[in-house]
């Protein structure tokens, strides 16, 4: 109670001299109680304290038991603080926790309110365009709609997929950019098997394909081509997105400085998800477009990161 009332954080002195205040009272207070219970239970030497008055004098006055006695006392206090301490640093780890939980919960939010207004906006646009010139393509981009809003509901609390999950949910976003772009976009995909159960961050690589879309493919009037690709290696998730748009301006080098509020918000998130153990690099493809390299620790479902 006393470690409690006068824990050492702040005015370490005066608390100190308050303990060993107590300290001294508490060891002479144990001691003068401890000496007629000794004697009503018949411990004591009869031939060094033949009265009770002696056995209260010896045991007040020893040395050596106000020494226990202080040390009993200040032992007490050690691990009553480092207890403190210690249920306080869980404490601070676990409001920590729930605090970078409760912020990628919101950058994710955050990201699909980016996302979905133009990508809507742009599809249902389409939508009305092609019903005037093809029903059954207006009707099958309805039904990809559907399914796309289907697949975002059903895991819009969830944190973490994993890879073939999200590549599921990029293969129904990617048909209906492809109905709507019609024959002027491709899509190649090349995943290894191993990499379909390794856990990812939801929608990591969404805003990474939107913008190879909406800046790689759109603004073409040829034929514009996507490819995803996806290895675990060396027990890292290696995943790169390469278009063959007209590139960035700063040809060949890692660009840091363009990146929009997507990129940015998948920076953040990855951040937060893996600390500095990650790497997000945008280069210019050696021929046309642009790579996104996107590395991560490659955990599998069911494991932790510790």
């Amino acid at each position: 109670m006393l470690a409690r009332r006068f824990e050492l954080r702040r005015h370490i002195l005066r608390k100190l001299f308050i303990h060993a205040c107590f300290s001294v009272v508490f060891s002479f207070a144990v001691l003068a109680v401890a000496a007629p219970v000794y004697w009503y239970l018949g411990y004591p030497n009869i031939a060094r304290t033949p009265t009770l008055l002696a056995l209260f004098k010896n045991t007040i006055f020893s040395v050596y038991y106000i020494h226990m006695g202080l040390t009993i006392y200040w032992t007490t206090l050690v691990v009553a603080h480092a207890s403190y301490y210690y249920r306080g640093l869980r404490e601070g780890e676990t409001k920590a926790a729930q605090l970078t939980t409760q912020l990628a919960q919101a950058q994710l939010q955050a990201l699909k309110m980016q996302i979905h207004p133009h990508f809507l906006f742009n599809t249902l646009n389409s939508i009305a365009a092609l019903l005037h010139k093809d029903v059954e393509a207006a009707d099958i981009m309805i039904a990809r709609l559907g399914d796309f809003l289907r697949l975002t509901l059903k895991r819009s609390d969830a944190q973490t997929i994993n890879f073939g999950q999200e590549l599921e949910f990029l293969r129904c976003y990617l048909d209906i950019e492809r109905t709507r772009f019609q024959d002027r976009l491709v899509v190649e995909v090349d995943v290894e098997p191993q990499a379909l159960g390794v856990t990812v961050p939801n929608l990591i690589l969404q805003p990474i394909v939107e913008n190879a879309v909406r800046h790689g493919i759109a603004r073409q009037t040829t034929s514009g081509r996507i490819s995803i690709r996806a290895l675990k290696k060396d027990g890292r998730l290696i995943m790169q997105v390469e278009d063959n748009g007209p590139g960035l301006e700063t040809s060949g080098n890692p660009v840091e400085t363009s990146e929009g509020i997507g990129l940015n918000n998948t920076r953040a998130r990855l951040k937060q998800f893996y600390g500095d153990d990650y790497q997000l690099e945008i280069t210019n493809s050696s021929g046309r477009g642009v790579i996104v390299t996107l590395e991560i620790p490659a955990f599998e479902e069911g494991t932790t990161e510790g």
